[in-house]
């Protein structure tokens, strides 16, 4: 099962989908961040790739360099390297986890930005409060530590990046 892309007309055509790619985001906002409905729509149309599983189980969003996008996290990663795409947030839903989704997303993203001449997919993980699953998974997908910050109170994260073959 390969992820489908979304855009804002989608998301205009289907209140639903809209309503419960929040709801799966923000079920885990510990790790993502809350987003309001108003934001993931902006988010999505800026988005570099925007993909999700069908039934609401995985969302995937992403940046690339030149995106009007705003988080700190982002901006790190523009403020070192001249080209790549962000990956702002992949969320599982946790009936759905081990099923290899978040996987598949991956690599549809890497399809993507490899045919539009990327060459480094970058993330962060929390380390404060950790996440050893996002640790691990990032870990078996190939990337690499590049660096760490405290962007907030109680939080640190460390910066990760990947190179396309």
């Amino acid at each position: 099962m390969t992820g489908l892309r979304l855009d804002r007309a989608a998301l205009d055509s289907d209140p639903a989908l809209r309503k419960g790619l929040v709801a799966l985001n923000n079920r885990s906002a510990v790790e993502t961040s809350l987003l309001e409905p108003e934001r993931f729509e902006h988010m999505v149309a800026g988005a570099f790739a925007a993909l999700h599983v069908p039934d609401v189980r995985a969302l995937l969003i992403t940046f690339d360099q030149s995106a009007d996008y705003d988080s700190p996290n982002f901006l790190w990663f523009r403020d070192r390297f001249a080209r790549f795409v962000y990956i702002d947030r992949i969320v599982v839903d946790e009936a759905a986890r081990g099923l290899g989704l978040a996987r598949k997303l991956y690599e549809q993203l890497f399809d993507l930005a490899h045919a539009a001449g990327h060459d480094l997919i970058a993330c962060e993980v929390n380390s404060q409060p950790p996440n050893p699953g996002s640790d691990a998974f990032h870990a078996a997908m190939g990337f690499a530590e590049a660096g760490s910050a405290s962007p907030a109170p109680g939080k640190t994260v460390r910066y990760l990046t990947r190179t396309l073959g």
